[in-house]
């Protein structure tokens, strides 16, 4: 049996899952969590087969929180679950320790499968994702403005790209404004850019944003 963690800031999200994976024989949602503080704290009490965790949590994002559970149990399977697009997180995740990568716009077979594959110890890539992670090996030495950004940096680069404020920014990651605002200041400097009109050209340009 594959006790699993679910981890979504949104109850309806969290309640999908499970209702997709109580009917499947070897599998049962073990707990859920809402956030990366609430994460960490059940990890650290109790034992999980397999975590299935999704990037934008409130407070620490779930880069954050799949970095520092690598670091405490680094052979604990994490299958990252997102609503962002392959082209904006994928590469990320499997860089800082996810075992794979899905949208939540995977239908439900392929949700089982991948939870199959990376609870036996395997990665589990879709083709397209193994067609990206082959293209970063060959420009690897010529990184991409946006490859310098650190995870928040990233993630605040492409809200500010869809265009939110800094202020619904703040907001939506729990975080101050000022620090948003310091996150901003980093991002176009490291860039070279001097506005968040350069910087949602170059978004949207690369992908980046939906």
């Amino acid at each position: 049996m594959i006790k699993i963690l679910v981890v979504d800031d949104h109850t309806i999200v969290r309640e999908g899952l499970k209702k997709i994976l109580v009917d499947t024989p070897d599998m049962v949602v073990a707990d859920e969590a809402s956030n990366g503080q609430e994460v960490i704290k059940k990890v650290g009490n109790n034992d999980y087969d397999l975590i299935l965790l999704d990037i934008s949590l409130p407070g620490r994002s779930g880069l954050d929180v799949l970095k520092q559970l690598k670091c405490t149990k680094p052979k604990l399977p994490i299958l990252i679950l997102s609503m962002h697009p392959e082209e904006q997180y994928a590469v990320r995740s499997l860089r800082a320790g996810a075992s794979g990568y899905l949208t939540k716009q995977s239908v439900s077979n392929e949700l089982i499968d991948a939870i199959r594959k990376v609870a036996q110890g395997r990665k589990y890539i879709t083709p397209s994702l193994a067609e990206k992670l082959a293209f970063e090996l060959v420009v690897d030495a010529r990184k991409l403005p946006h490859e310098t950004l650190s995870d928040r940096e990233y993630q605040v680069m492409c809200m500010i790209g869809s265009g939110k404020t800094v202020k619904e920014i703040a907001e939506t990651l729990s975080l101050s404004v000022r620090t948003i605002s310091t996150h901003r200041a980093h991002i176009l400097k490291k860039m070279k850019m001097k506005n968040n009109a350069q910087l949602t050209f170059y978004a949207i340009r690369n992908a980046l944003v939906d």
